[in-house]
């Protein structure tokens, strides 16, 4: 008998969270310019790569921004942004279950939501933004970190609430 990749109990917990990723960043966050939005979506996505590992918040990042662009797409696709989205699940899960074992959770959050924050949406996509829109990417820099140095503070503090909530819940 092989051994099971992905419980049903992980299955469905992840897509609470893909759904509240979707309907946080779909739904309730605010775009300021056509190239800035404000919002706490990535939160969820950071959630599922702390709690269940690096693949399945890969996972969940991509099934989060493919359903995100099919049920209410926000300006152009790039597949750039799906990368993006991948790598927010995927860069807590190995931070988590690699560098920073046997830590806090509010700890591996914080430190999960910094290195997402920096290498995601300070760089990455702020690049892809270069891209579709052919603003320069040092003209784009300086209003994205202030926006992601906002959201991050506003994404440790819910993550943190949320992850002692789910583990009240569950």
């Amino acid at each position: 008998m092989q051994r099971q990749v992905m419980s049903t109990k992980t299955l469905t917990r992840s897509a609470i969270l893909v759904a509240l990723a979707i309907i946080l960043t779909r739904f309730l966050s605010v775009m300021l310019t056509e190239n800035l939005r404000l919002g706490i979506g990535w939160m969820p996505i950071v959630l599922t790569g702390t709690l269940y590992g690096p693949f399945v918040g890969a996972i969940c990042g991509i099934v989060e921004d493919l359903l995100g662009i099919i049920i209410n797409s926000q300006g152009t696709v790039h597949f750039g942004f799906t990368l993006s989205a991948m790598l927010t699940g995927l860069i807590p899960g190995l931070i988590s279950y690699y560098f920073m074992k046997n830590k806090s959770d509010n700890l591996v959050i914080a430190v999960s939501c910094i290195a997402v924050a920096i290498i995601v949406h300070c760089l990455l996509n702020t690049l892809w933004l270069s891209q579709l829109y052919g603003n320069g990417f040092l003209v784009l820099l300086p209003t994205r970190v202030v926006k992601v140095a906002i959201e991050t503070f506003l994404v440790i503090v819910t993550g943190q609430i949320t992850n002692r909530l789910l583990k009240k819940i569950y």
